[in-house]
């Protein structure tokens, strides 16, 4: 009798689960995207201090041409004013979890601006690496693609 009595229990936290799981990653998405914005945000407002809380102190990037930087390189360029970003924005951002603390960003980054004098505009496909930590995500690392200006153009 007890094994029956559980049986409408068992079913109800099994029909639960899912819409929980779904409730957390609904939450993760949220805080994701909203740190892409506001890094973005900070890149364009060139707002160094802002990059340096919002990264990883072990944060790294990798560009198309190989060239690594680190945390300290980021708020460096951000604070030096050389780089001036009129447009920072991600667009088509698509994300995927591995266990409930690792989650990976792709999309495209379109850029536009001035550097060392010279005007530039470019989109870029990006991966960003997310890990959840004692205060919430944070992006650790970070891969971008320069995409050829026909490749850019599609939508």
């Amino acid at each position: 009798m007890r094994l029956v009595s559980l049986l409408p229990l068992s079913i109800a936290l099994s029909l639960s689960a899912p819409a929980a799981v779904a409730a957390d990653r609904s939450a993760d998405e949220r805080a994701i995207l909203q740190l892409e914005r506001e890094i973005c945000a900070a890149y364009e407002a060139e707002d160094a201090a802002l990059i340096g809380r919002l990264l990883d102190p072990q944060f790294t990037l990798t560009a198309s041409n190989g060239k690594v930087t680190t945390h300290a390189d980021e708020v460096a360029e951000l604070a030096n004013g050389v780089t001036q970003y009129e447009v920072f924005r991600n667009h088509g951002t698509r994300l995927r979890y591995y266990g409930k603390n690792t989650a990976i960003a792709n999309g495209i980054t379109t850029v536009k601006g001035v550097s060392e004098g010279q005007a530039f505009a470019a989109d870029f496909q990006f991966t960003d690496t997310y890990v959840r930590g004692p205060k919430g995500w944070v992006m650790v690392a970070s891969h971008a693609s320069r995409l050829p200006a026909a490749a850019a153009a599609k939508p």
